[in-house]
């Protein structure tokens, strides 16, 4: 017999104490012709020992619940899991009223009561009623193992998830980053080639798309797991919505449609983050142009109630079935995949919408009359009655302070055209491939600021932070790492490592413009700066 087998046999024997020998021949007898498993013990002492091995019913005459008795009893039976409410039968006296008897209702639970003398059927019975009742328990135990297994198969999952999407990130950044710098070289660098013009504006336009793309599959699993905060404030919502237009307007001129607005002409303050908020209307915005009809038209407009505004954002455009308006706001969903006039995306846009318009208070709803009639997104957001804050305009890069940087990275093609951006601003720069070389290069260039690589072979960022941080000559140098891994645990890794701040690849240079200004400059995007406060 294995060890499974034996303890399941454990687990639904009745265990039963006679006071005689005979008594004890009579009731094994009666229960195993009965087909009933049971273990007899002459003493409470033995009843209890072979309880703590495991039982599904106890039976015993009342005579032997002394205080001391019912109190060893009513230990082990707490002891128990929760799932158990392990049943006991009492043969009482005549009358089952005593002290006993009501002590035993009192303090082991699940009691029940058989009157001596009781016949033979009545006590099979009782038996075999406790035993089903028993059975049930050991089921929802099962289940209850069941659940935990699954539980945990899932957070396993979730955490191989979390796991795999940092990878992804941090993977897809790093040739992202030269793509973007090169890029930028492109476009500063005075060509005047109209063809040579054109190119660089559609490689920009993909090359944002690609990093936004990055920055969304990441940004909804730190939303999902509770890791985003909003920064709230009165903001006036029209200016919100007015920058996402900006910010989806290539999808809209790209697909030829036309945008029409409806906004009221005094401000109408919400109490939010104005990038997040902006987030969710340039999401749904370039969700409209994506499902619309070439040259089909967006409507957005803004109206308010007593203490509430609502936002609605409709196309003309494919349409959502009935069956799936309940599920478009789950991650990684798009209602039709092989519908050619849908253009691809990850699915997850919707899903930061919902949850981004929660962390405001804010719910969000879809509205169709099916496959070709168009859709409607409605944000509802609760209003405050204060002055609203003026919205950052989006500028040019403004000039870098003169700053001796030095840029590590093991990816050559990265630390090369990140370093040509950086001195086309301005700034005197140079570059080392590896750790080592980095903290060679450092006592004959004496940098201002190191920008600095992560996933380096040999040596990793963090360790050439800590050998930087090590030395006395070097400790006003600003230590920022630059990397693809950009979850909240690689923001811990860095502080704890030394480094002033923790930015994602590709840089945005007015980001690190700031750092290198002031040191420390408020994020807007936690996923494309993070500030470590080391010094």
């Amino acid at each position: 017999m294995t060890a499974a087998s034996e303890t399941s046999r454990l687990e639904r024997r009745v265990l039963a104490v006679t006071p005689t020998s005979k008594d004890a021949e009579t009731t094994k007898g009666l229960l195993e012709s009965a087909g009933i498993d049971v273990e007899l013990s002459l003493t409470f002492a033995g009843l209890a020992a072979e309880l703590e091995r495991g039982g599904a019913v106890v039976l015993l005459p009342e005579e032997l619940l002394s205080k001391d008795h019912a109190t060893v009893l009513a230990s082990i039976i707490a002891r128990q899991p929760p799932w158990s409410d392990l049943p006991v039968l009492v043969l009482a006296r005549t009358g089952a009223d005593s002290a006993a008897s009501r002590e035993a209702v009192r303090t082991l639970g699940n009691v029940t009561l058989l009157e001596r003398p009781v016949q033979v059927a009545t006590l099979l019975t009782a038996v075999r009623t406790a035993l089903r009742a028993r059975e049930r328990q050991i089921q929802i135990r099962e289940h209850l193992l069941d659940r935990a297994r699954s539980e945990e198969s899932l957070r396993l999952a979730d955490q191989r998830k979390d796991e795999f999407l940092a990878t992804l990130g941090h993977e897809l950044r790093n040739p992202l980053a030269p793509l973007v710098t090169g890029l930028h070289l492109l476009r500063t660098s005075g060509v005047a080639d109209p063809r040579v013009l054109g190119l660089a504006a559609v490689m920009n336009r993909q090359l944002q798309h690609l990093v936004r793309l990055v920055d969304d599959l990441l940004e909804v699993s730190r939303i999902t797991r509770g890791l985003v905060e909003v920064r709230r404030e009165p903001v006036d919502l029209v200016a919100v919505i007015r920058s996402a237009i900006e910010t989806s307007r290539p999808a809209l001129d790209a697909a030829k449609h036309v945008l029409e607005t409806a906004f009221p002409s005094e401000p109408i303050a919400v109490a939010g983050d104005a990038i997040r908020l902006s987030q969710v209307f340039a999401n749904l915005l370039t969700n409209a142009a994506k499902y619309t009809n070439r040259g089909g038209h967006v409507w957005v407009s803004v109206a308010r109630t007593e203490d509430r505004v609502r936002v609605s954002v409709r196309d003309d455009g494919i349409g959502i079935p009935a069956e799936h308006l309940t599920s478009v706001f789950e991650m990684f969903t798009q209602v039709d995949r092989s519908n050619r006039r849908a253009q691809g995306g990850l699915g997850i846009g919707l899903t930061l919408v919902r949850s981004l318009v929660a962390l405001h208070d804010g719910r969000v709803e879809v509205l169709s009359g099916g496959t070709g009639q168009g859709s409607e997104f409605i944000v509802d957001l609760p209003m405050v009655p204060h002055p609203v804050v003026a919205l950052r305009g989006t500028t040019e890069v403004a000039p870098f302070p003169p700053r001796r940087v030095l840029v590590v990275d093991d990816n050559s093609d990265a630390a090369d055209m990140l370093a040509s951006v950086l001195e086309a601003k301005g700034l005197t720069v140079a570059v080392a491939h590896s750790g080592p070389t980095a903290l060679e290069r450092l006592p004959a260039f004496a940098p201002d600021a190191v920008l600095l690589d992560i996933g380096m072979p040999d040596m990793d960022g963090y360790s050439v932070a800590r050998r930087i941080r090590a030395m006395p000559e070097f400790a006003a140098v600003l230590l920022i790492a630059l990397t693809g891994w950009g979850q909240v645990r690689d923001v811990q890794r860095a502080r704890d490592a030394g480094f002033d701040h923790h930015l994602v690849k590709p840089p945005d240079l007015e980001r690190l413009r700031q750092v290198l200004l002031e040191g420390w400059a408020p994020p807007q995007n936690a996923l494309s700066i993070a500030p470590v406060h080391h010094r």
